[in-house]
Order: structure tokens, then sequence, then C-alpha cells
């Protein structure tokens, strides 16, 4: 293109520019799930919303899958599903991070837990209250939430105090509306006040009502299908894109402590049956979670 041709052209060269960008977001757009709701929070951090888990379609109330996401040295972002998630199927950053957990070294113990994977438990849920967004209050959405949470759920089944009475969190009958109070601490969310309120049966228990309800939660079964999962191969290939030739691969001592290599559950615990004990708070997981879902929407 000639100089003469540039500028008698640049009205149109903007315009082009615009419908590149707007082709650009509507790209974007397409990666949003918008079967999932996430609370609000406002300036300050801070938020509050009550929600009601359900059920999904088989009665199955919540799914576990796992997932990484770092930042490699070539400054592009690993940001998968882990296919441990599948029965502890062989993955090849969990491979790598047991190497480096595992060479002894310090510096490598610590980009191990920069690169463990994550937690992720999905649930359907009703909206009972939603202030930062009062336009998704009595639908249905799906929830990813991590430890904190889920030990909260699991708390409610199986109480550690004689004077609690065990509550089924997932019933729309016997179960409790959830208070998500969100508070900013140390630049993460955290989670440790949100709690259950008393047990009460969902939109007063009017039947026509809940059934219509349950009818529009979503299948869990999706989260650990093989089909919606990359193969061993492709991981690999892009672990190998994101680390680039900066990380040379190394030869490390195996032994029997993989640090990322622990089993999923196949299919989620019900919650009325014996719960394992509580583990460590997961309120910066929760946080970086969210994180990795944002960028993996963009």
């Amino acid at each position: 293109m000639s100089f003469e041709q540039l500028k008698k052209n640049r009205a149109s060269s903007l315009q082009s520019l615009v419908n590149a960008v707007a082709e650009g977001n509507t790209e974007k757009n397409k990666y949003v799930d918008e079967r999932f709701w996430s609370p609000g929070v406002d300036k300050a951090g801070n938020g509050f919303a009550v929600i009601r888990f359900l059920p999904d379609p088989d009665g199955k109330q919540f799914t576990t899958y796992y997932q990484h996401g770092f930042q490699g040295p070539t400054g592009k972002w690993y940001i998968e599903k882990s296919r441990t998630s599948l029965n502890n199927q062989p993955d090849p950053v969990s491979e790598m991070n047991t190497r480096l957990w595992n060479s002894g070294r310090d510096e490598d113990k610590e980009l191990a837990r920069s690169r463990k994977r994550k937690v992720n438990h999905v649930s359907n849920i009703y909206v009972v209250s939603d202030p930062a967004n009062p336009e998704n209050e009595g639908k249905v959405f799906l929830y990813r939430y991590g430890a904190k949470i889920k030990d909260k759920i699991m708390d409610a089944a199986n109480p550690k105090y004689q004077d609690e009475t065990p509550l089924n969190p997932f019933c729309l009958w016997d179960g409790a509306d959830f208070k998500i109070k969100i508070a900013q601490v140390a630049g993460y969310r955290n989670y440790d006040k949100s709690e259950f309120g008393q047990s009460s049966a969902l939109l007063g228990g009017d039947d026509a009502k809940l059934e219509e309800v349950y009818k529009q939660t979503h299948a869990l079964s999706e989260f650990l299908d093989p089909a919606n999962y990359k193969s061993y191969n492709e991981l690999k290939a892009r672990l190998n894109e994101v680390l680039g030739d900066t990380e040379v691969e190394r030869d490390y001592e195996n032994d029997d402590v993989p640090m990322d290599y622990a089993p999923a559950p196949k299919s989620a615990p019900d919650p009325m049956e014996n719960a394992p004990a509580a583990s460590s708070s997961g309120d910066k997981d929760d946080e970086t979670l969210s994180y990795f879902a944002k960028l993996a929407q963009s």
C-alpha cells in the first residue's frame, strides 16, 4: 500500500480495527459459561449472598476435579484441567511436580508448590438473595467453590459437637439456606463467616415450585467426562510450550512422596455419610481459582 493510499484509507482502517476488536470481544464472550454464578463484592472486597445447594438431575450433590494454573518463564499461561481428576490418570504437570519435590532442593519444592493442582468443587445452587446482582435471584446456576465452603458443607452434614443436629444441605425440604459472607483478608477472599441457617423447606415446601427448580439443574457428570479433558500428549505439548527451553529437564531420584498425585474421587460422597476431617483453609486457593477462571475466559 502506498503512502497516498494509506492516507486515503485511514478512516476505513480505523473501522477495520474497530470491527476486529468487536470480533475479538465476541470470540472472548464465547468462553464465558453463563451457567456459573459467583458472588459479587464491593470495592472493599466484602460480599454477601444467600444460596441453596441443590442435587443434580441424577441426585449427585457435588463433583470434584483438579486444575493447574501457572505462568511459565516464557510468559505464557498453563491453565488446564488435570488428568488426575480421572481416577488418578497420569498428568504431565503432576509428574513434573513429583520430580521437583523429590529432588530435595528447596527452590524446586517452592516451584512445585507454585504449580500444584487446585481443587474445584461444583454444585447446583438456587440463588435466594444476591444484593450485588438481584437479577440472579430465583434462578438456578452452577457454583464452583473451594475447600473452605466444602468443609462447611461436610461439617453441617457431620457436626463435631453433640448439641448440633446433622443437616443435609442439598435437601429441598430439610436443607438450609447458606449465607455467603465474604471479607478481604490479606489480599484474598475469606469465607470464614459463611454459615448455614436453620433447616427449612425451600420455597415454602411447595412441591410444584420445587419440581420446577429441580428440572433446571445441570448434570455434574460432564466435569469428570474424559471427553472434556485433553490427552496426556496434548497437555505435555502445552506444558513444553509454556516452559520453553529455559527449564531443562533434570533427572531426579524417585521416591514415594508424590506431592501432586492423590487420587481424585470417582464420584461425590453423600454429605449425610461420614465426612472426612476438615482440611486446611482454602481461601487463598479459592481466590486463585477465581483468578484462573477469569484468565481462561479472556
